[in-house]
């Protein structure tokens, strides 16, 4: 019998290569809340697993923010027919009440993806473009930029993660 597409990315395909993501992790997170104003430097501890079999993984994150605690959930994956990944975000600071969902491409590394949200104090729709990158076996970068309606794209966090055993 033939292995089917998710059976085969799994095996040696996207899915396998998001394995790599999976562990412990430790790092730092830097918050910028306007460009090149670094707003928060705190520690981040994050667990990403996978989960439904692999097609997707659940990242688990606890930091700080200006000495308050958050955490979030993100769950990753790859839609195999529509050769896209997605992201699903929550967390207790920056989405408040909200969920983004997010679409994007592989990149040679990792993936990016680009949600969109809007408050009622800017009512135009800001997107949020979020890259992973495991720039080797122990180290994951993961950044988010905010892009403004009129396009301006400013670094809004830097979580540097490694590996913990």
């Amino acid at each position: 019998m033939s292995k089917s597409k998710f059976e085969t990315s799994l095996e040696s395909g996207v899915h396998h290569q998001l394995q790599a993501l999976t562990g412990s992790w430790q790092g730092t997170t830097k918050t910028w809340f306007e460009p090149n104003v670094l707003a928060d430097e705190s520690e981040m501890k994050g667990t990403i697993k996978p989960i439904l079999g692999g097609a997707f993984l659940q990242h688990e994150y606890q930091g700080s923010l200006n000495g308050k605690p958050f955490e979030g959930l993100a769950i990753y994956g790859f839609d195999i027919p529509n050769n896209s990944f997605q992201a699903a975000w929550i967390d207790s600071f920056h989405m408040g009440t909200g969920l983004m969902v997010s679409s994007g491409a592989p990149t040679e590394t990792g993936f990016s993806v680009l949600g969109q949200y809007s408050v009622p104090e800017y009512p135009a729709p800001w997107n949020w473009r979020t890259t992973a990158e495991l720039t080797d076996a122990d180290t994951l970068v993961i950044t988010a930029y905010n892009i403004s309606p009129e396009g301006q794209e400013d670094k809004a966090t830097e979580t540097v993660y490694k590996r913990v055993n």
